[in-house]
């Protein structure tokens, strides 16, 4: 018995794994092998490649192509039309399937729409990658980055908010009113 909600023009190959609740719209493909958490929301015309892993309670957004190698943990945003390598110096005529490298969206991370994530990086807790951005590097937890390539330009809190840190490295969310410190260029929730 399925558990899961499929729109009739979903296409779900055998051997996918789809946690209860979750919800596949119109279009997308579900390839074989690939694992979808608890309550997640699966986008119109979403590509979900062989093998891809991705958590609990992920939102992706319509259009987004998910290559194989890609591992999103749980809460995690996939804004529209954004899109995941897997191979750096792909050729149509070169079959490099082995050289697939893993990409990594830790727990509440955000992408924006349209951004472009190379493969075998590495998006930190909660980070933040603008509309449009273009990441090449690893993302830092709490890190915003925005822009061709992607460029850090300040941090974030688990709520989306920016966060402004005071002399001592000490910032509170605006929304949640968690407190967040800023040492050795790393930013941590405190408890």
């Amino acid at each position: 018995m399925e558990t899961y909600q499929a729109h009739e023009t979903a296409v779900i190959d055998e051997g996918c794994v789809i946690g209860e609740g979750t919800c596949i719209w119109h279009f997308s493909h579900i390839m074989k092998g690939s694992r979808i958490g608890k309550n997640c929301t699966i986008g119109q015309n979403v590509v979900i490649s062989p093998d891809v892993i991705l958590g609990n309670r992920v939102k992706v957004q319509n259009n987004v192509s998910i290559y194989t190698g890609v591992i999103c943990g749980d809460e995690v945003f996939l804004g529209p039309s954004c899109v995941f390598t897997n191979v750096i110096n792909p050729r149509s005529a070169i079959s490099r399937r082995l050289e697939y490298q893993p990409t990594f969206v830790e727990k509440g991370a955000t992408i924006g729409a349209n951004a472009t994530i190379l493969c075998g990086r590495r998006i930190g807790t909660c980070a933040m990658v603008g509309a449009g951005a273009v990441v090449t590097k690893a993302v830092l937890p709490y890190a915003l980055v925005v822009g061709n390539p992607a460029r850090q330009t300040g941090w974030v809190s688990e709520y989306g908010h920016r966060l402004k840190f005071d002399a001592h490295g000490h910032a509170f969310c605006p929304e949640s009113g968690d407190h967040y410190r800023l040492q050795n260029g790393k930013v941590r929730k405190e408890e």
